[in-house]
């Protein structure tokens, strides 16, 4: 796949739903498998929107690290920078849904996940660099080696739009003792997009309030800081710029991977070079879509499907 578009680096793994809505995984009796992890699934969100896509991940060396391989080929994200960790198994990751907000996620990556074994001198650089769009997350700086290698990638870009970090903090997937805040910040200081939501900027912050924290984003070099709130919308901001936008308004089956939809959107509307507010509007509506449906990765919504949407908001 020559010419890439969309590079992503960090977490993947296999994410098992429950097929029975509303029950706890002691009653639920089968699950619907699924790609998972979220920079993963934000390389096959843009891939579903005509996006170039890879990710830099790597799995273990059993059946679902191979399955990991076959779903990014059929969803048509490049491959190439799929390790395998001889030692480790490829993570899984149950949830229970309880529609419509509480969705726990519970995670199985021990004793280590192969994506934290990322290495700085197995990356290619100058790939990384070369790339229109490159994404990491917060989630890549929870252990070593691969906080070395995601702040190296980073370095690589040197500041160049668009390097987006995605603050992505799972508290429970770092050691005690880490400073969550210090690397977000770290990886702040090398993005040019940052965005998150309000635990997440609380994380990297220290404040909640969207207008502050994402001024705070801003302070440490990001060019556009960007907040989910949810089902308060969206709220952005540049050196010259605030934007808002509205939720959208949809019944919500399962809102995992809603963010990961949002940011396959974020990176079609940036490379497309539209205005902030219709590229917040088309990020926002690919979240709600996927909030709509059960599964992640195979939910990803087409441009087509994100324009319904944004019609039926418009006329409403």
């Amino acid at each position: 796949m020559p010419n890439l578009e969309v590079i992503t680096m960090g977490r993947v793994g296999v994410d098992l739903y429950p097929e029975q809505i509303g029950v706890t995984l002691a009653e639920v009796r089968t699950f619907a498998k699924s790609l998972g992890g979220s920079p993963t699934n934000v390389a096959v969100a843009a891939a579903r929107l005509g996006r170039r896509a890879a990710v830099i991940t790597k799995v273990g060396d059993d059946g679902f690290g191979v399955y990991v391989r076959r779903a990014l080929a059929e969803f048509g994200v490049d491959a190439r920078w799929v390790g395998t960790d001889a030692a480790l198994p490829t993570p899984l990751v149950f949830c229970e849904i309880f529609p419509p907000d509480r969705f726990p996620v519970y995670f199985y990556r021990e004793p280590k996940a192969p994506d934290m074994n990322i290495a700085r001198e197995e990356l290619d650089l100058s790939a990384i660099a070369a790339a229109p769009v490159f994404w990491t997350t917060g989630t890549g700086l929870s252990d070593e080696p691969s906080r070395t290698a995601t702040l190296a990638a980073l370095d690589a870009r040197q500041r160049r739009d668009f390097t987006i970090h995605d603050l992505d903090h799972r508290h429970h997937l770092w050691h005690e003792g880490d400073d969550a805040r210090r690397w977000a910040r770290e990886a702040a200081k090398r993005a040019t997009v940052v965005l998150g939501n309000i635990e997440e900027l609380e994380m990297a912050t220290g404040t909640r309030n969207p207008v502050a924290g994402a001024a705070a984003l801003l302070d440490l070099g990001a060019k556009i800081a960007i907040v989910k709130r949810g089902g308060e919308g969206v709220y952005a901001r540049t050196a010259s710029e605030e934007v808002t936008v509205r939720p959208v308004e949809i019944p919500v089956l399962n809102g995992l991977g809603a963010g990961d939809a949002f940011g396959g959107a974020l990176c079609h509307g940036l490379l497309a070079g539209w205005p902030l507010r219709r590229t917040l509007e088309a990020a926002n509506a690919a979240g709600a879509i996927v909030a709509s449906r059960l599964a992640c990765a195979d939910a990803m919504p087409t441009l087509a499907e994100i324009e319904t949407v944004l019609a039926r908001k418009v006329s409403a």
